[in-house]
């Protein structure tokens, strides 16, 4: 998409955004918040696992530690005093505006990816893959057991609500378009040759790991502001909120989209978080576990049947005849 494509896009989204903050009610303001979150989530991994050979389970934990630095540095006076009575004392007085405890969350995801992703990016295949869960088992137990810091299990509450449509949607294009660009510029070939095979693209003189690396700590500042958003809607977070579930929860949307397809992101987030939420009303009538099923079904049929995802192959003919 040419740069007048995407302002109509945005132009043409903006009379949305506008309508749901003045004229949706509570429910499908924040429904259409958490729909823009899922997608920007989707997008960002689909930086490194679907546009290199990077397979990462550890997402999670960079969203993470963007939440709390975005909450810590945003919180009120008054919360500071009780909640966190042994940090020091130019902390207890310290209140940064919401963008830049946005940008500090993503430069500290981007600091703890790039110190992580020296060592662990020399790995590969399911040894990468594993080396990233246990990335995000650090941080959860960090997490959990800094009290001083992060309050525990208990978390933390009384973060303000800075986060709105036009704060997630405004964030969640501008990761969709540079996530597009990167894609179809020399890195996304560079990209597309490591995933192919890295050895081949070493010998034409491309510096792999440097590539990887910068897939990786672009995504984990991606997922950092993503948190930092997620932390001023909820209001409340906690270690558990950034842990397995919603880790293989965004891996499932990338699968069912199509790895290294930004539009599959776009409409694997969308079918995997609005599916459930429509079969609410069916299970509050009882029949509990039925999205969680059907989910899983429409999974693994997908795996079964297009394994490349729902736009993996569209895409990739699209690319071919464009190279051609």
């Amino acid at each position: 998409m040419k740069a007048w494509g995407w302002l109509g896009l945005v132009i043409a989204f903006i009379p949305l955004l506008i309508w749901a903050e003045l004229g949706w009610n509570g429910y499908l303001l924040q429904l259409f918040m958490f729909l823009g979150l899922y997608i920007a989530l989707t997008v960002s991994l689909n930086l490194v696992n679907g546009l290199t050979d990077i397979f990462s389970l550890g997402h999670a934990a960079f969203m993470a530690l963007g939440a709390y630095t975005s909450a810590l540095l945003t919180l009120p006076l008054s919360r500071r005093a009780t909640a966190f009575p042994a940090l020091p004392e130019w902390f207890q007085t310290l209140v940064l505006p919401f963008p830049l405890a946005l940008l500090l969350g993503a430069l500290v995801a981007a600091l703890v990816a790039y110190i992580i992703g020296l060592p662990l990016l020399r790995l590969k295949g399911h040894y990468l893959s594993v080396g990233t869960l246990a990335l995000l088992v650090i941080v959860e137990t960090l997490a959990t057991n800094m009290d001083f810091l992060t309050r525990g299990p208990r978390g933390i509450s009384g973060i303000p609500v800075y986060s709105n449509a036009y704060w997630v949607w405004g964030i969640t294009l501008l990761i969709i378009y540079l996530t597009v660009r990167l894609k179809n510029s020399s890195f996304g070939l560079a990209f597309s040759a490591i995933r192919l095979d890295d050895i081949a693209a070493a010998s034409l003189g491309i510096r792999t790991v440097r590539y990887r690396l910068f897939a990786f700590v672009l995504s984990a500042a991606m997922a950092g502001v993503i948190g930092g958003l997620w932390a001023h809607l909820v209001r409340v977070i906690s270690p558990h909120v950034f842990s397995y579930g919603i880790t293989f929860q965004v891996v499932a949307m990338l699968v069912v989209g199509g790895l290294g397809s930004v539009s599959g992101s776009v409409l694997g987030a969308s079918l995997l978080f609005l599916i459930p939420e429509a079969l609410r009303y069916v299970e509050r009538q009882g029949s509990f576990g039925l999205s969680q099923i059907l989910v899983a079904v429409l999974l693994i049929l997908i795996v079964i049947f297009r394994p490349q995802g729902l736009l993996g192959r569209n895409q990739a003919r699209r690319r071919a005849k464009e190279v051609v």
